[in-house]
């Protein structure tokens, strides 16, 4: 399981590379996993306890394919999939989500996508997530980020909304049903009464279109390393605020809430104070 231990240092024209390389296996696996969409997919359930956490073999096909690109190019590096686990390396961890949203991959809509990040032991130091049908790549390395459309478009930089208060602001989840912990739906209940509106559904596209600066508070519960890792580093580098609901560190995943701004974040988390 992936845990929090001492950062590893990465020089900065280091990082560009792994961004630059991360982004490219994340366009190869999505070209591979584009066949499944809208097709014949047979679907499995992982869960036995009465739950639906669905699988197709979209996510596994894909996962491969990263998990070749990353031994072939970095051996000494761990990875962390949603489908084939951990294997530890020299501290830094490669993170994948072959396809976040297999909800929406399975019934056709848009709105999945693939995540790939590297988490240096404290915090995902880049990532990327890759959308194949529309051909969108969002990708960042927690100081700035980028948008483009196709492999061969032109990126241009993403920056969250400013200046929204709480009750001006738009809110999206992707759903109310990932609240489930002690005093998490009760919580969000009180965040939703304070904002102008509220959207639901989109799983990784909502903390997407945060940084796009469409959204201005992004929250769901329950999350995963691998739901979440690729996209702090996009909405930090977009300059928006990024943690878990008790102002923690994100990167293990549980309750999560972003906005587009510090002072945004702030009465977020007031609004919440989950209890």
């Amino acid at each position: 399981m992936l845990e929090y231990t001492k950062a590893i240092p990465i020089p900065r024209s280091e990082r560009d590379v792994l961004l630059a390389f991360a982004v490219r296996i994340a366009e190869q696996a999505g070209a591979a996993t584009l066949p499944f969409f809208r097709a014949e997919v047979a679907v499995e359930n992982k869960r036995d306890d009465g739950r639906f956490d669905p699988v197709t073999e979209a996510d596994r096909a894909a996962e491969r394919i990263f998990r070749d690109a990353l031994r072939a190019e970095y051996p000494a590096h761990g990875v962390f999939g949603e489908e084939f686990g951990h294997e530890p390396g020299n501290g830094l961890t490669w993170v994948i989500d072959p396809i976040d949203g297999t909800r929406a991959f399975m019934t056709g809509m848009l709105h999945w996508g693939q995540l790939l990040a590297l988490f240096d032991g404290e915090k995902p130091v880049l990532g990327v997530m890759y959308q194949p049908f529309t051909g969108e790549t969002f990708y960042g390395d927690g100081e700035s980020a980028w948008y483009r459309r196709g492999t061969g478009g032109a990126a241009r930089r993403l920056r969250t909304r400013r200046g929204v208060a709480l009750d001006e602001a738009m809110l999206t989840t992707t759903s109310p049903g990932l609240f489930r912990g002690h005093g998490e739906r009760a919580a969000f209940d009180r965040l939703e009464r304070r904002v102008r509106l509220s959207k639901y559904g989109g799983d990784c596209y909502i903390y997407a279109m945060l940084a796009m600066g469409y959204v201005d508070v992004a929250t769901d519960a329950g999350l995963q390393p691998y739901d979440i890792q690729a996209l702090v580093p996009i909405i930090r580098g977009a300059g928006g605020v990024i943690t878990t609901a008790d102002g923690g560190e994100p990167s293990l995943g549980g309750f999560i809430v972003a906005a587009g701004s510090e002072a945004l974040h702030r009465a977020a988390l007031e609004a919440l104070a989950v209890r």
